[in-house]
C-alpha cells in the first residue's frame, strides 16, 4: 500500500570509484542516509538506553525505558510508501506506558539524512512528557527561517523551502494510512521531502501526524537545514550537481 504523497519513485545511490573513501557533503537535506539509517539510529537508541526487540514481522522495536517513545526500523514488514519511497522508520509517543494506543506517529523514508533523525530522537527521549505540545506551529517555519530558509508567499506560516528549491517543509493534510489517536478526518500534519530537481524521484519523504508536537518538528527541520557538513561515504546519484562535497 503507498500513501501518495507525489507519484515519483527512488533513485539510485552513486558509488565512488576510490575504495571506502569519506566525503563531508552539504546542503545535508540531499546527503542522503549513506545506507546506514538502521545502523546510525539503532547505535542512537542504544546509547539512550531503549530496549530492542525483535518482532515476528522481522522489525526491530526500540522502547523507551519508561515506555511512553517507540521507534521500529519497518523495511522488512514493507507497510505503506511515502512519495514512492519505502517507510523504513515509526517514531511514536503514548500518553501511557501500558496504553495500546499511541497518541502520534512519524514515519520517515530510506533516504532520510540520518543525522536528522537522530536529533529528533535526541529531543523526544528529553521531553518529560512527549504527547504534550507546548508551541504552536510557527515555531516550525520559524526554525527553518533562522537557517536561511524560504517561506512560501502563499503560505509564510506553514511552508518553507530550502534556497536551492530541493527540499521543503509544509502543513499539508495527512496521507493515507499516517496514523493518530485523533480519529477525525481531513487533519493537518508536517510533511518533509526532498526533491533534487523538478520532476525527479524524490530522495527521501517524511510524514508527521496531527498530534506531534510542532517544537518536536521544529527540531528535526533545524538539523535537516543545518549548514554542518556531514559525513558520506555514498552519494544520491540524482543529486549529483546540487552537493558540495569535499573529499577528507
Amino acid at each position: 500500500m503507498e500513501a501518495p504523497l507525489l507519484p515519483h519513485h527512488p533513485g539510485e545511490p552513486s558509488h565512488p570509484n576510490s575504495p571506502d573513501p569519506v566525503y563531508w557533503v552539504t546542503p545535508r537535506h540531499l546527503a542522503g542516509d549513506d545506507g546506514m539509517l538502521a545502523e546510525r539510529i539503532g547505535d542512537t537508541l542504544a546509547d539512550l538506553g531503549w530496549h530492542m526487540w525483535p518482532t515476528a514481522r522481522d522489525t526491530l522495536l526500540y522502547v523507551s525505558p519508561d515506555g511512553l517513545r517507540g521507534a521500529e526500523w519497518l523495511l522488512a514488514a514493507y507497510p505503506f510508501k511515502l512519495g514512492g519511497l519505502s517507510v523504513a522508520w515509526q517514531l511514536s509517543a503514548r500518553r501511557y506506558a501500558n496504553s495500546a494506543m499511541t497518541e502520534w506517529n512519524a514515519y520517515f523514508t530510506t533516504g532520510v539524512p540520518y543525522e536528522a533523525l537522530a536529533d529528533l530522537l535526541l529531543a523526544i527521549d528529553a521531553r518529560e512528557a512527549p504527547n504534550v505540545p507546548f508551541d504552536g506551529a510557527e515555531v516550525v517555519i520559524d526554525a527553518l527561517s533562522a537557517r536561511g530558509w524560504v517561506r512560501d508567499v502563499d503560505r509564510p506560516r506553514t511552508t518553507a523551502t530550502d534556497p536551492g528549491l530541493s527540499s521543503s517543509v509544509s502543513l499539508e493534510p495527512v496521507p493515507p494510512l499516517v496514523q493518530d489517536a485523533d480519529p477525525r478526518p481531513d487533519l493537518f500534519g508536517w510533511q518533509a521531502w526532498a526533491e533534487p530537481a523538478l520532476g525527479a524521484p524524490y530522495l527521501w519523504c517524511a510524514s508527521f501526524s496531527a498530534s506531534v508536537p510542532h517544537e518536536l518538528v521544529a527540531v528535526f527541520a533545524s538539523s535537516l537545514a543545518s549548514s554542518v557538513p556531514v559525513p558520506r561515504r555514498t552519494l544520491p546519484k540524482s543529486a549529483e550537481g546540487r552537493l558540495i562535497v569535499r573529499r577528507r
